[in-house]
């Protein structure tokens, strides 16, 4: 979910779109308020309880365009260093997300205190905060102290696969050429392993693997539309996924090739940049990613000040699950402005005299071992 260097508005506005939903999804699914005011739309909140969370298939799809246009807009790698940029996107993503964890915790105490209810987290450990700083929560079999964070541990397995990936592909094809081509070759062939069996299989639900048909379509859809390329093995890619939804049909995956294929057109029109115009969209996709970060602590306290002053009516409720998605997306924009656009002045602040201090102590462990 993190931005490119330039601002692309088509992409922007798919992210405004996909974490609205999102949103929503969570305002459906989570807290008593849903129970009360799906009375008056049981329909509407049943779709957003349980099939809205879909868009956070876009975000996947989104992620892997952009891998593909900063990592190997040729399908080359272009780093001498990628344990570098490895550690730059964890940084990205974590800086954020921890201060978004730390606030879950606290909104979550809080909200412990007017309610019951099973969508609060627990008090956590000290390990299950290790785990979410090291992006393990899930692979640990930790309870998320957040809703969605499984994303943002995904989001970072499935930039270290496509970035083995790649550095695989030019490590074999060194001083050969077509290294571009053994590249996206190696990237297709995951991505049907994906789709034909890790992504049928729940039992992966927690590795890269079982989502890198989607986050792939991202990235062959950049490949395959770059500089204005002729579109046809666009359609070669459309009609290998159809293949595999007429094998294992899943909304998921359907879902995935629309967006892979929105964003191979506007490329290949040259759209993607200026299309569509409108200020809003624009602002709430700069947003998304903190937007997704800081709602679920939102939706925790409103659930909870409204479980004591409006215990039983659906119309009360209702209007507290609008006030909530407001305020999820007032709380995006302050964390936007001194949590996520301020994520390097944060690092030197705090990550970096950490890991400085982490170094020098194993340094005096090692001297004196």
């Amino acid at each position: 979910m993190g931005t490119a260097a330039t601002r692309l508005a088509f992409i922007d506005a798919l992210k405004a779109i996909a974490s609205q939903l999102i949103v929503l999804h969570h305002l459906a699914f989570y807290g008593p308020m849903s129970d009360v005011a799906s009375q008056l739309a049981p329909s509407l909140f049943s779709w957003l309880s349980q099939d809205a969370r879909i868009a956070v298939q876009v975000f996947l799809v989104i992620g892997g365009f952009l891998a593909a246009r900063a990592l190997a807009p040729t399908g080359r790698l272009m780093t001498d260093n990628p344990l570098a940029l490895l550690k730059k996107r964890y940084l990205k993503l974590v800086i954020p997300y921890f201060a978004a964890v730390l606030l879950s915790i606290v909104c979550a105490a809080l909200a412990r205190r007017l309610m019951d209810h099973d969508s609060i987290p627990d008090p956590p450990s000290v390990w299950q905060v290790l785990a979410h700083i090291t992006l393990m929560q899930n692979l640990l079999d930790f309870d998320s102290l957040s809703a969605g964070v499984w994303y943002i541990a995904i989001d970072f397995q499935l930039f270290t696969l496509l970035l083995f990936t790649l550095w695989l592909a030019r490590a074999a094809g060194r001083g050969v050429a077509g290294t571009h081509f053994l590249g996206i070759t190696l990237v297709a062939a995951l991505a049907l392993a994906s789709l034909i069996y890790f992504n049928r299989d729940s039992n992966w639900d927690n590795w890269a693997l079982y989502f890198f048909g989607a986050y792939a379509l991202g990235t062959l859809s950049y490949w395959l539309t770059e500089a204005r390329q002729q579109p046809g093995w666009l359609l070669v890619m459309v009609g290998v996924v159809v293949a595999a939804l007429v094998v294992d049909f899943r909304s998921r995956i359907a879902v995935a090739l629309l967006a892979a294929l929105a964003l191979g057109i506007a490329q290949h029109r040259g759209v993607m940049e200026n299309r569509p115009q409108g200020s809003v969209l624009a602002y709430l996709g700069k947003i998304s990613y903190s937007v997704f970060l800081a709602h679920f602590p939102v939706i925790l306290v409103i659930n909870a000040i409204f479980s004591r002053l409006a215990p039983q009516s659906p119309v009360a409720n209702a209007f507290g699950i609008v006030l909530a998605w407001a305020a999820s997306i007032a709380a995006g924009a302050v964390f936007y402005r001194f949590v996520e656009s301020r994520a390097s002045f944060w690092q030197g602040l705090t990550i970096d005299p950490a890991l400085r201090a982490l170094k020098r102590f194993v340094l005096v462990f090692r001297t004196k071992s």
